[in-house]
């Protein structure tokens, strides 16, 4: 399937009992996350599923996307991973479910079952650990520790990990320092402008008004 092309959505007939306006609705709101031209299939996948661990939604909307995942070519394990990345910026309790629920789901069981080896930080994130150092070196240790576990990881690239992130930004609205790390993140591992806002597009359909300020974040700062 060509990067850009519209998938049918999976979930319709589900939607359409629960209340066939709905349906058109909600049908209208994903063909403008799969319409973007700046993310890739994974991508978009990968914005819907950490939506679902954000709100959190696991039962019919994270049943949906995994489909709609597989669909697209996302393999189980990049699943997996991104759940694992996700734990500590959308809180190791709502994980354990959505494991739970990936297993009700019928995903295979997890591939990599090797142990996790903490990889040293450089750039963005070895400079937010220094700044985290000043305010609270406790803090700046357990953050170091978390970060160092995951994105040196196999599975996903660091584009897809930050522009995740980023998701969670929205969703939590820490349109601040954490915001401009992952999007200097993506930055660093091709993503563009464009790339920025389609992110922002796409999360629109899961929360219009931190859509609206998030793209407000993203703005170019004015020269003081």
């Amino acid at each position: 399937m060509a990067q850009n092309a519209m998938p049918r959505l999976t979930g319709t007939e589900a939607l359409v009992e629960l209340d066939p306006v709905f349906a058109q609705l909600a049908i209208g709101a994903g063909h403008n996350l799969w319409g973007l031209a700046h993310l890739t299939a994974r991508e978009k996948a990968f914005v819907c599923l950490t939506a679902d661990l954000c709100h959190p939604h696991l039962d019919l909307p994270l049943a949906i996307h995994v489909q709609m995942a597989l669909a697209n070519g996302v393999e189980p394990e990049a699943i997996r991973e991104l759940f694992r990345h996700l734990a500590p910026y959308v809180g190791y309790p709502i994980v354990v479910p959505a494991f739970q629920r990936l297993a009700e789901l019928g995903l295979p069981a997890a591939q990599d079952t090797d142990q996790v080896e903490p990889e040293p930080l450089t750039g963005p994130l070895a400079r937010l650990i220094h700044t985290l150092e000043g305010a609270d070196p406790g803090l700046a240790a357990f953050t170091e520790d978390q970060l160092a576990q995951r994105w040196a990881r196999p599975h996903l690239s660091i584009r897809e990990r930050a522009l995740a992130c980023l998701v969670v930004d929205v969703f939590y609205q820490t349109l601040g320092p954490s915001l401009r790390l992952h999007a200097e993140l993506a930055r660093s591992a091709g993503a563009t402008d464009e790339t920025l806002r389609d992110l922002v597009r796409g999360v629109a359909e899961f929360s219009l008004p931190r859509a609206w300020a998030a793209a407000r974040a993203l703005l170019p700062e004015e020269p003081k």
